[in-house]
């Protein structure tokens, strides 16, 4: 369920002046910048400012706490729109808004860029050591040299975006059709695009979605919506969405990509002002599924902006409830005021507070950041849910440690799911689904049992996803192969 979360209040807020992008035929100021991860854990790519030029590439080993500045003459010489790692250590690709496809195998230095191929806007890889897609039109499995053509079949509307998922063969596209204004569609492909299935429509003024990226593990998306910067996660291959997080206004929340880790995803950040004379980039990162980040500063040019964001891990809980505040506000900061349930009383003036609620109820709260001459603060409404106990929980997304896993895995044609029920459970049933999101078979179980074994032998050979009906369950993967 979506909560209305969002209601920035501006005092004396830092005034930046929105800039009209033209393009020319000699050079380009970027817009939008781009972020990809590299091969190993901390590794990342991104396009971003530098003192002089409106764009570089940059490669970062430890999270984007530091950055390395590889090629700095994108505007004059190739013009990148967008930039993609393979799995290959230093194979970075890049594709220009002529559409047109380069690769460099020295990890994006100057002068390494050699071209490959016309491209369309959509460029990904990463999933296997060569592998390189145009969006969903065709893929390259020797970097770029050679591609083979998909069908696209079942494709229609317009492509917004596409992403190949971790697994081989499964890939989702999100799709407008025109003139149906009010509706966005997430399409599935179970084999490399040539044939395309709907797995999910959404209303998109409700979720205005317009970007996706996989996680780590197979079937995991991240949305980021346009307008409000809001964060989405999926675990079931885009069947469901859930709200995650929402961010303040102020900064260019750019783009992002999900990490080499549980429950990582990256945010390109970005803030210029006074025609680029002014420049700021950041890198949030979060490895709790994009509750809760971390900030690296790792571009700055001029004056730096003032903008309150916070959040918490946990949200909601029966009274009396503690919840620990994660603060990744930036500029230059001189103060911090909390006021944990909005009644304009300060509660806390420290960064990374903790506050025990008593009562139950819903608590809006207001971080307000103060720097030598401005102000500015952020009000999350209903953010914090105490309750007695006896209430349901909302339909946020809790990222919780069931035991729940199945071996061997794959199988044929057999599988021992094992589980460990709560102790408040006397009984529970597995679900097993096939990966449209049909229920195929229900398996009863009682906090006796630790396992239970799962003949599929009259079902045919793919993919199955299993969970407990339980609040919160995950949802796991296991492969039939006959």
């Amino acid at each position: 369920m979506l909560k209305t979360l969002f209601n920035p209040v501006m005092a004396g807020k830092k005034i930046s002046i929105i800039v009209i992008v033209i393009l020319f035929t000699t050079s380009l100021v970027f817009s939008d910048y781009r972020i990809t991860r590299g091969p190993e854990v901390g590794e990342i790519y991104y396009i971003g400012p530098t003192v002089t030029e409106p764009a570089a590439i940059y490669r970062s080993i430890d999270f984007g706490e530091t950055a390395t500045c590889m090629d700095s003459t994108l505007n004059t010489n190739i013009n990148f729109f967008s930039i993609t790692a393979d799995l290959t250590s230093g194979v970075v690709y890049g594709q220009t808004m002529s559409e047109a496809l380069y690769i460099s195998y020295d990890y994006g230095q100057e002068g390494s860029w050699q071209f490959r191929d016309t491209a369309h806007w959509c460029i990904n890889s990463g999933r296997n050591e060569g592998e390189i897609y145009d969006s969903f039109s065709k893929h390259s499995e020797d970097y770029g040299v050679n591609f083979i053509q998909h069908s696209a079949n079942g494709f229609f509307g317009s492509s917004i975006c596409t992403e190949i998922d971790n697994e081989n063969n499964i890939g989702h596209m999100l799709v407008s059709n025109y003139p149906i204004i009010d509706s966005l569609w997430i399409l599935i492909t179970y084999d490399n695009f040539e044939t395309l299935e709907i797995q999910n429509v959404v209303n998109r003024y409700e979720y205005p979605y317009t970007d996706l990226s996989r996680g780590m593990e197979y079937g995991e998306l991240y949305n980021i919506t346009s307008s409000p910067r809001t964060i989405f996660y999926s675990n079931n291959y885009g069947l469901n969405w859930q709200y995650i997080n929402q961010f303040n206004l102020g900064l260019s929340y750019t783009d992002f990509v999900g990490g080499r880790q549980l429950g990582e995803v990256y945010v390109l950040v970005t803030y210029n002002a006074l025609m680029h004379t002014i420049e700021h980039t950041y890198i949030f990162h979060s490895t709790d599924y994009g509750r809760t980040f971390t900030v690296y500063h790792s571009f700055s040019k001029g004056e730096e902006p003032l903008v309150a964001n916070f959040s918490s891990s946990l949200t909601e809980g029966e009274a009396p409830f503690t919840a620990q505040f994660s603060n990744y506000s930036v500029g230059e900061i001189m103060s911090y005021e909390w006021d944990f349930d909005n009644d304009g009383t300060i509660d806390s003036y420290e960064l990374q507070p903790e506050y025990t609620y008593q009562e139950t109820g819903y608590f809006s709260v207001k971080l307000i950041i103060h720097d030598q001459d401005c102000t500015d603060e952020f009000l999350r409404e209903d953010f914090i849910h105490v309750t007695d106990g006896s209430e349901a929980d909302n339909d946020e997304l809790k990222i919780t440690n069931y035991e729940l896993n199945n071996y061997p895995n794959p199988f044929n044609p057999s599988t021992k799911i094992s589980f460990n029920l709560p102790e408040n459970k006397t009984e529970a049933i597995i679900e097993i689904y096939n990966l449209k999101g049909q229920l195929v078979n229900e398996l009863q179980i009682s906090n006796s049992e630790t396992s239970i074994n799962w003949n599929a032998e009259d079902f045919s050979s793919g993919i199955y996803l299993y969970k407990l009906n339980l609040k919160n369950s995950p949802i796991k993967k296991m492969i039939l192969l006959k």
